[in-house]
């Protein structure tokens, strides 16, 4: 099987548990992050469903030494906490406390058509873009790309 249509297979699988899961559904979620409110605890029931899968599926791959379809996994190594990680998170939140969205239930809500998704992914897309933009710039401007070289 090729990489693409197993890629493919996963996002769909994915696709279809966020879906089942009602990780789709904004009112769910918002349900869920009002803790002080009118709390709706099952999607934690789906999340710490999701770490007993995950926990012994990456132990399982780990010892692999390579995935199935590349020659080696490719893992983060940095390990620090810096404004643009900080800020990032900040945003996240900001947005998935606002919307009820975060990124992939928003792609998958998209195959439903659902006109509250519009606006969302198109400001994911629109910061994607602003922030590449500054790294962009970053690296073009003297002296930053020194810097930021040796923060990676």
């Amino acid at each position: 099987m090729s990489r693409i249509a197993l890629a493919l297979v996963a996002g769909t699988i994915f696709g279809v548990g966020l879906f089942v899961s009602q990780m789709t559904n904004p009112a769910k979620v918002l349900g869920f992050l009002d803790v002080a409110g009118d709390w709706d605890p099952s999607l934690a029931l789906v999340m710490g469903g999701a770490l007993c899968v995950t926990f012994p599926a990456f132990a399982w791959a780990r010892r692999r030494g390579a995935p199935w379809l590349a020659s080696s996994f490719s893992l983060p190594t940095r390990t620090d906490l810096d404004g643009r990680l900080i800020g990032g998170a900040a945003v996240f939140g900001a947005g998935w406390g606002m919307a009820g969205f975060c990124p992939g239930p928003a792609l998958a809500s998209l195959g439903l058509a659902e006109p509250a998704t519009y606006p969302f992914v198109a400001a994911m897309v629109v910061g994607v873009l602003f922030v590449r933009g500054l790294d962009a710039q970053r690296r073009r401007e003297p002296g930053l790309s020194q810097q930021t070289s040796e923060a990676s």
